[in-house]
């Protein structure tokens, strides 16, 4: 995957532009959760040491184009980041007027650029705007990276030089080495509540993977396509052949998806709902699959602790519920625990993660969600694929 890399350019004196992802959570001007700016400090303090005057870009929210209000100014977010960096970052307003004239060291920040006419829709002349205020394009927001913005894409065709930041990078090299070249036995986990919603990526993986272990409702369906009883648990009857094809395909080359051979089911979807622990042929026409069972939650982490490369995206439970938790702890461990190399994202996996203390313990968490899933489906992401088309012509 060749494109260029921020820490490899000369910086000095240059003005930098960085298209950060510092949408955080903002409730009344103050920030919730400050962990995407934080993340985004990297590459900011790499131009900083380096001799460059930095110029900060980020959405905040789903504003109206062209329509400003209090609500969607990112004054919070600078105010956070100049206190990360211990110095002032101020907003430029009228950053229209031309390139400003930034002293090396320093930092500002581009008003929300979803409030921008034409940024959704990757507007060459704004993506034009943008790159006239600098020498160098920076994209380091792997979690807009599946989509065609002027903040995006349009800017790095229109940059002098255009490259991927600190967090970017280690995000596609990690998911490079997870799934281009991975160490085998490669092993993924795809979980969720509906095959529907990921069938894409778990056709995509079956071509790539020697086991691939499902979960949630997607196991569900898994399990009623080979004949087992699951009750009144969620699953998709109508996609019963694709999952059969899935399990197909990965058995035709010799790799396997073990379903589970035993489950954790309740009568209600309730956290204080009675947990039973069940062979998966004594299913009965009213329970409720909640989990895999210890059995199956032994022999997953078996397999997973001989693997090469593990990707994670989703619990195999219903691990906000504790009695339901079990399964997806005891996978999380496993992985933890693992020599192999592992990388994880998606919302619910991260909750896991954090939940269960292993945070330091995976080799890669991606800090992108839709953006991971597209990558794992196989799909080309425009803010890559212009970085590496912009590599080329350099």
């Amino acid at each position: 995957m060749p494109f260029l890399k921020l820490t490899d350019q000369d910086l000095t004196a240059k003005t930098i532009l960085i298209r950060a992802d510092m949408n955080v959570p903002l409730q009344d001007g103050i920030i919730g959760d400050d962990t995407r700016i934080r993340a985004s400090l990297a590459s900011i303090r790499h131009c900083i040491d380096h001799g460059a005057a930095v110029i900060v870009m980020t959405h905040l929210g789903r504003p109206t184009e062209g329509a400003p209000k209090p609500a969607d100014s990112v004054a919070p977010v600078a105010e956070r980041l100049g206190a990360l960096l211990e110095q002032p970052v101020a907003v430029l307003e009228n950053w229209r007027d031309g390139k400003p004239n930034l002293p090396a060291g320093t930092v500002a920040m581009l008003p929300n650029v979803r409030l921008n006419v034409g940024e959704k829709k990757n507007d060459s002349a704004l993506g034009a705007a943008y790159a006239a205020l600098c020498d160098i394009y920076v994209n380091d927001a792997f979690g807009t990276a599946h989509r065609a913005e002027a903040s995006t894409e349009a800017v790095a065709k229109a940059a002098p030089l255009a490259c991927a930041g600190v967090l970017l990078a280690a995000e596609l090299d990690a998911l490079g080495a997870a799934l281009q070249q991975p160490k085998h036995p490669l092993v993924a986990i795809v979980a969720g509540s509906k095959v529907s919603t990921k069938l894409t990526i778990l056709e995509s993986l079956a071509d790539k993977v020697d086991q691939l272990i499902v979960g949630g409702g997607i196991a569900n369906t898994f399990l009623q396509a080979a004949g087992h009883n699951i009750g009144q648990s969620l699953a998709e009857p109508d996609l019963l052949a694709e999952s059969s094809r899935i399990m197909a395909k990965i058995a035709a080359k010799g790799g396997q998806v073990p379903l589970p051979t035993d489950v954790v089911v309740a009568k209600t979807f309730a956290a204080d709902a009675p947990a039973t622990v069940k062979n998966i042929n004594d299913v009965a026409d009213d329970d409720l699959i909640l989990d895999i069972g210890p059995q199956s939650a032994a022999a997953l982490a078996d397999l997973l602790q001989a693997a090469g490369t593990i990707v994670w995206n989703g619990p195999v439970g219903v691990f906000e519920f504790d009695a339901f938790a079990n399964g997806t702890h005891t996978l999380a461990q496993a992985i933890a625990r693992s020599k192999g190399f592992s990388i994880a994202g998606g919302g619910d996996t991260l909750a896991a993660i954090a939940k269960f203390g292993i945070t330091d313990d995976i080799d890669y968490i991606s800090t992108g969600g839709g953006a991971f899933l597209e990558f794992l489906e196989g799909k080309t992401l425009p803010a890559v694929a212009v970085l590496q088309q912009c590599a080329k012509a350099a």
